[in-house]
């Protein structure tokens, strides 16, 4: 959504009053600096075993040193066992080896990873802090990837159960190899809907006789089948790739927190940790199909940026241009009051935390909450020349439970840029 070019800075009022007076601030954010500032969060989150931590883009370094920042506090003063990723299920197995066990290359395992948001130095920094942390830890932290995306590691633990004998004759090993092999992605056709079909079967197949080892490969290769055989978009919202992707997403969360003792900081986009729907209020979110499951035990935090930059692969004419590397996108301060995060930037000068979810509020910031207001909201994608007037609408006590601010950004760097 466009804003309008019309400017009126917000002056100090109820909304910024209250704003002022709940911000608990960040402190540093570089990797190592002291917990104490974040205190306050015990009592916010007291009762709490999910914690989504968004973040406006996935191209800023700030995102990434303000999650691990939160991070490191939810693991060392809150006990959070488990740092899950919108990243690969299949891939992040490699990395949760290294950061628990030290094996293999934190380089390596990041790249396999297949995602270019996440192949940044920043990214790297965040293993090997938690590889550091793991080496003396009672009980090390897990590194989790939800996403059925990129399931080549699943195939292939799956063909190797086929040439074992160990899943019969019944899985076709040519199947599994075809599948790997499909090219999918924004520039492709769905695969056929039977392969869905197909990949459910297996899981079943897997289920009622072992080995239990591949049920998980299972389960995501049926969920990646089940995305790679829906489109981008269609006129019927449920019959999309996104709309199926924040389900599965939903679900490997979910299945992770059934496990006795776990805590799960779970890092992903505003998008899908927030507790609402998007892409014009038509697919919920992961964060939505969470709340409905863990009711008060998920904590939605949003994180919100006021100027600065980010990396994304443009747009033009309604297509990704990926003939180089991601571009830097540059966006001003906006200070239109129809802007959330012209408020939190006219609230504190430093970076903060708010919890919005309990306490006390006038019933002109009750409104305001409730309100449709409008949030910057970057993917992978933006448009060269109208990134600096886009927003989505964002109605706070419905989508978040809390909100981080940094006033200033800079682009991720690439690990090998």
């Amino acid at each position: 959504m466009r804003v309008s070019a019309s400017r009126e800075t917000p002056k100090p009022d109820d909304v910024t009053t209250w704003l002022a007076g709940r911000a608990i601030p960040l402190g540093r954010l570089e990797p190592g600096s002291g917990l104490a500032e974040l205190d306050p969060l015990r009592a916010v989150l007291a009762g709490v075993s999910l914690v989504g931590l968004g973040e406006a883009t996935h191209g800023s370094a700030e995102f990434f040193l303000l999650r691990w920042r939160l991070t490191e506090f939810l693991v060392k003063e809150l006990g959070f066992t488990t740092l899950a990723i919108e990243a690969s299920a299949a891939a992040a197995r490699a990395v949760d080896a290294y950061v628990t066990t030290g094996v293999g290359d934190a380089r390596e395992v990041l790249a396999g990873l297949g995602f270019w948001t996440l192949n940044t130095t920043e990214m790297l920094t965040v293993l090997e802090r938690l590889r550091e942390h793991n080496r003396t830890a009672a009980r090390p932290v897990r590194f989790v990837g939800v996403d059925p995306q990129h399931p080549e590691a699943s195939l292939s633990a799956l063909r190797a159960h086929v040439d074992a004998g160990a899943l019969g004759t019944r899985v076709d090993a040519d199947w599994l190899d075809a599948l790997r092999s499909s090219p999918w992605g924004p520039q492709h056709e769905p695969l056929d809907r039977q392969v869905a079909a197909d990949a459910r079967r297996l899981e079943e197949h897997v289920a009622a006789h072992g080995p239990a080892e591949a049920l998980e490969d299972a389960r995501i290769v049926r969920q990646f089948a089940d995305l790679a055989s829906r489109p981008f978009q269609h006129a019927d919202p449920a019959r999309t790739r996104m709309l199926a992707r924040d389900r599965h997403m939903a679900e490997n969360v979910s299945l992770l927190l059934a496990e006795p003792g776990v805590k799960i900081v779970l890092w992903a986009h505003n998008g899908h940790v927030m507790k609402g729907r998007y892409s014009g209020d038509t697919i919920p979110s992961m964060g939505l199909h969470l709340a409905q499951e863990h009711g008060t035990a998920y904590y939605a935090l949003g994180a919100a940026f006021g100027q600065g930059a980010f990396r994304a692969y443009p747009k033009r004419f309604g297509r990704i241009v990926t003939r180089r590397p991601p571009a830097r996108f540059r966006v001003p301060l906006a200070d239109t009051p129809r802007v959330v995060e012209a408020r939190l930037a006219a609230a504190r000068p430093f970076d903060y935390v708010i919890d919005l979810r309990d306490g006390d509020r006038p019933e002109s910031v009750a409104a305001w909450l409730a309100d449709t207001n409008h949030m910057r909201s970057f993917g992978a994608t933006a448009h060269r020349f109208t990134a600096k007037f886009a927003f989505a609408p964002a109605v706070l006590s419905e989508q978040y439970d809390g909100l981080a601010f940094l006033h200033r950004t800079t682009a991720s760097t690439p690990v090998d840029g």
